[in-house]
């Protein structure tokens, strides 16, 4: 269980793990899919990326996009594949504080991680149709929400 009291349980974990396993070696399309898919839903999402900002290329050709894409959907993929065995969202704890302030920095607002978490289970959805289910929804769901909440409780001015 954790800090929330919500608990991922291992029928969770199987599946998360299960899926994870068939997305890894195409995490550079699917990065940048997701990435897209949050960009369509809410086009002004764009702006809370500086690399973004003045771009004039499209999004797909943007040179930081694809690498920050990736790093993100993997690493949220990761964090998820570890969550029951730790007990607690894994990312490296100076990672989590960096997250938090960049996120503060940025402006993300509540409605930005609901879109994301869209985004996320669309992607992953039409990653792995043939294993899809409510069940396996509900446990990236309940994943991402771990996440999200970890990163909220970082999400202060940094400390000087």
């Amino acid at each position: 269980m954790n800090s929330s009291g919500k608990c991922f349980t291992e029928e969770q974990e199987a599946l998360v793990v299960k899926s994870w396993s068939v997305m890894k070696k195409n995490s550079g399309e699917l990065g940048l899919k997701f990435f897209l898919k949050i960009f369509e839903i809410a086009p002004s999402a764009q702006k809370l990326f500086s690399f973004l900002r003045d771009s004039t290329v499209p999004l797909e050709q943007n040179p930081k996009l694809k690498p920050h894409a990736i790093s993100v959907f993997v690493m949220t993929c990761d964090s998820a594949v570890q969550l029951r065995k730790a007990g607690k969202v894994t990312v490296r704890e100076s990672n989590l504080k960096k997250l938090g302030a960049t996120h503060f920095r940025a402006g993300v607002a509540n409605e930005h991680y609901e879109v994301t978490k869209f985004a996320l289970l669309e992607t992953i959805k039409e990653a792995v149709p043939e294993m899809w289910s409510p069940e396996m929804k509900n446990a990236w769901g309940e994943a991402y929400d771990q996440l999200v909440d970890a990163i909220k409780s970082e999400m202060k001015p940094p400390s000087s």
